[in-house]
């Protein structure tokens, strides 16, 4: 055997490693959460809480059955949420065979082959640029779980200018999240929220726009520091030859990646696509691996292979998914959610205005940890928020900013957001390594909401 062979064969035995040390320690916390779920149904009394009358009517039952917690991961297949989770599971796994298929046909290796030599010379532009695409995405059109089959490519790329690849989920994943909270105009959380509040859609956009501002420059800087602290090699001279790859691959390839950005460009303004852009988007980038794969290789039995070999690969992430998705059957099943919602409202009511505000976007952040749907908490929260904010003299404007933050801000943290797990699995990195990373960050945008939060209330945003 060669050398270089047994080099590969070493750090292809090295990645199985790191990857399964990621798995069982993001499996174990996310057990530990959902055995957690299961106690506080005992100790939490159940109920419904109709946001309406302010009515809280309590259950004659208290706690769910042991098997329920355990079984939750397989339970909630057959939920009112199981078929959204079926949906995503296939997703996944097309979106994990075709980048596999991808991968190996070079095609990859040669477009970020093509970016590295162009920035080669100037990565602090090639830093901003990703980010600023990144979370542009997730503050004007609303994308977050749209950016998971571009992972993989970003980590290609950052593996290649150097860079570990904690940055490159930081300027995929985590930009995509930071956009996402620091919304201008996300149909998903200040649309669905501005309407059930009764306010113009998107109106209250100028603020918003400065947070937007502060944000990126906050996540700028943080990464810049990150990386000049974790250097790796540039490793762009062994990339492997990808000169086999005809360009009519390549038209194929970034004609289709076009027509994907197409489709989320217009997600916000069409009704129905909102339903099916992710089915949408696993059917092109299907047509993507399938399509090249034949282009460069010529064989759909190799084809099939590959695909089927990453769609294995990203078998973990789905159980971590089930795992995550179980915490909400849980808490959903032990019906203390309105108790919990319920608590919320008395604490807000006769408390100082500022006081009032602060703990909306703190009583938010807590419940994203089980409900990582914005609009789904949107329609949850807003008819118990909303009053409360017109009771207190607030205004509803500053109230869905309060909620905006809470919501968007804490989705690159919790283990329990499906979007940040397959992340996590994609690159390899342990939910342990990505907590220590993140921390300092979140202290840094807690602090940066809080500033935004106060002064927004001193000039009487929205009033």
């Amino acid at each position: 055997m060669s050398k270089q062979k047994i080099i590969v064969k070493k750090q292809k035995k090295g990645q199985d490693y790191g990857a399964a040390k990621t798995f069982i320690s993001a499996a174990v916390i996310l057990f530990l959460m959902l055995m957690l779920t299961g106690l506080l149904t005992y100790f939490i009394p159940g109920g419904e809480f109709d946001p309406e009358t302010m009515i809280f009517t309590k259950s004659q039952t208290r706690g769910i059955p042991i098997v329920t917690w355990i079984g939750a991961p397989i339970l909630v297949l057959f939920s009112d949420s199981g078929a959204l989770v079926i949906a995503i599971i296939i997703f996944l796994l097309i979106i994990g065979g075709a980048i596999h298929v991808l991968k190996e046909t070079g095609l990859i290796e040669g477009v970020i082959l093509a970016i590295v030599k162009r920035f080669a010379n100037n990565e602090n532009l090639l830093l901003a640029m990703l980010i600023f695409v990144f979370m542009t995405l997730g503050a004007f059109v609303g994308v977050f779980e749209e950016v998971v089959p571009l992972v993989p490519l970003i980590l290609i790329l950052a593996r290649r200018m150097g860079w570990d690849d904690v940055t490159g989920l930081g300027v995929s994943v985590l930009a995509t999240g930071l956009g996402f909270a620091a919304a201008v105009t996300n149909p998903f959380t200040i649309g669905v929220a501005q309407q059930l509040a009764g306010l113009v859609i998107f109106s209250g956009a100028l603020l918003r726009f400065f947070v937007f501002i502060s944000v990126y420059g906050v996540l700028f800087f943080f990464l810049k520091g990150h990386i000049k602290r974790n250097r790796t090699e540039r490793i762009d001279a062994k990339i492997q030859d990808t000169s086999h790859v005809p360009a009519s691959a390549y038209k194929f390839f970034v004609s289709l990646m076009l027509l994907m950005v197409v489709v989320v460009g217009l997600t916000p303004f069409i009704s129905f696509l909102r339903d099916i852009t992710l089915p949408i988007i696993g059917l092109i980038f299907l047509i993507a691996g399938i399509g090249v794969g034949k282009i460069v290789n010529g064989s759909g039995k190799w084809v099939t292979k590959q695909f089927f070999q990453g769609a294995k690969e990203m078998s973990p992430a789905i159980i971590l998914i089930l795992l995550a998705t179980g915490i909400k059957h849980v808490l959903i099943e032990g019906q203390i959610l309105g108790t919990i919602l319920y608590g919320i409202s008395n604490q807000l009511q006769n408390k100082s205005p500022l006081f009032a505000l602060f703990m909306t976007f703190l009583a938010v952040m807590g419940l994203n940890f089980f409900i990582g749907s914005g609009s789904a908490k949107a329609f949850i929260l807003m008819p118990i928020l909303m009053p409360l904010m017109d009771l207190l003299g607030i205004g509803r404007q500053l109230g869905i900013l309060a909620f905006q933050f809470g919501d968007g801000f804490s989705n690159i943290l919790y283990p329990t957001n499906a979007v940040l797990l397959i992340a996590l699995g994609l690159s390899r990195i342990s939910y342990v390594k990505w907590l220590k990373f993140i921390l300092p960050l979140q202290v840094v945008l807690f602090v940066l909401a809080m500033f935004w939060l106060a002064i927004a209330y001193r000039f009487g945003y929205g009033l």
